[in-house]
């Protein structure tokens, strides 16, 4: 793009501005990542463990939180929320949600200067209204949060806390644990990827592009994104300053079922298929995650044979790179490294995704055909392929 400019970010390490994006909300950036879960007190746990992430807040019966128990974790600019509904609460739609679709991420929350404009622009432009305005107010100040609907049962809420000095949100009070890994280099999210139906990507591209503003910063398609077996296509959108990126997949004909088409069949409809994290040491965050038990996929080892030819010259001994099965891609402004994790819930449905960025802004479409055979590959064990 001749008309991109790069800003420095504190938060967010060197930005690209997209001024093909009318950024008329603005976005500031994520705020946090809910899921609802069956048992948050073990998933928060799994994640400290697994993850490095930190305690931060928590809220319950304790708090005068009756319908659901939350705990809060966060690891450098990243937050996490980890909901379970309370019996006989009224909250039946969290269980609905569960039962539905396992554990899995219900909201993408969007750090903004005004959450009611915020709101009121989107609404105004076709979206669905998840939560009007409201203020929370405790003695650390006020909140303003509301919220629309996307893909499937995914929603965004707006929040905008310029006049909160407390933990995380009012009812929420500060989690104190004994038990506290250290972190392992995780950043923030680089970009979060959403699956969508048959025929659906341009519908929710368009969303994106009417409702919140967004460009769609590339495309790729079943040339781009397939295998002997699978294929599937994705449009990247992304706001104006580059912060927050979504990604829309859709499957695409091939000669047996996709990763997509597993997803949506476990999911039960679209959703949230993973969270790229970024970390400036991709080794020695991969390293740590292997030694407390995140299971990455493999890459077969030929793919190390020509990756050089292919990518350049890189700092990284590629030996060791090869031992943790990271992957190496390169476009015109540099080069990233990048590594997936298996599915972190008993359905194949949601994982992660590490990534280091050194100077690329691109995706890593060099190393689809070897990420998506490593996923068929445990398709076929799990007998879904």
């Amino acid at each position: 793009m001749s008309n991109l400019k790069k800003i420095e970010n504190f938060n967010y390490g060197l930005e690209k501005i997209f001024p093909e994006a009318d950024d008329f909300l603005p976005l500031l950036g994520t705020d946090y990542v809910e899921f609802y879960v069956g048992n948050a007190k073990q998933a928060a746990h799994y994640y400290k463990t697994a993850f490095g992430f930190q305690s931060i807040a928590y809220a319950g019966l304790e708090t005068g939180m009756s319908d659901r128990t939350s705990y809060v974790l966060g690891q450098d600019k990243i937050r996490i929320v980890f909901t379970t509904p309370m019996p006989g609460a009224g909250h039946s739609n969290i269980f609905d949600h569960i039962t539905k679709h396992g554990d899995g991420v219900k909201v993408v929350a969007l750090w903004v200067d005004d959450a009611t404009k915020s709101w009121e622009e989107t609404t105004q432009r076709g979206a669905k209204s998840y939560m009007k305005p409201i203020i929370e107010k405790d003695e650390n100040g006020e909140v303003v949060r509301s919220g629309i609907h996307t893909y499937g049962d995914t929603v965004h809420i707006f929040v905008e806390r310029k006049n909160y000095k407390g933990v995380f949100l009012p009812k929420y009070e500060k989690w104190e644990s004994n038990m506290n890994p250290t972190d392992v280099g995780l950043r923030y999210i680089d970009h979060m990827v959403g699956n969508v139906g048959w025929n659906e990507m341009n519908i929710w591209a368009d969303f994106y592009n009417k409702t919140m503003g967004f460009a769609n910063l590339i495309t790729f398609d079943d040339k781009d994104i397939s295998t002997q077996f699978t294929a599937l296509m994705s449009k990247v959108m992304t706001n104006g300053n580059g912060r927050v990126k979504f990604p829309i997949n859709e499957p695409a004909e091939g000669k047996k079922k996709s990763q997509i088409e597993e997803y949506l069949d476990f999911y039960n409809g679209p959703g949230v298929q993973h969270i790229a994290v970024a970390t400036n040491n991709i080794l020695e965050t991969v390293k740590a995650m292997t030694e407390r038990g995140v299971e990455f996929l493999y890459v077969p080892g030929n793919y190390y044979d020509t990756v050089l030819d292919r990518v350049g010259d890189i700092d990284e001994d590629l030996l060791e790179l090869k031992e943790l099965g990271i992957l190496v891609d390169r476009d015109d402004e540099g080069y990233l490294l990048q590594i997936f994790t298996k599915p972190v819930t008993d359905r194949p449905t949601l994982f992660f995704e590490i990534i280091q960025r050194k100077g690329a802004q691109s995706f890593g479409k060099g190393n689809f055909k070897a990420l998506f055979e490593s996923i068929e590959a445990e398709q076929e064990r799990r007998g879904t392929l």
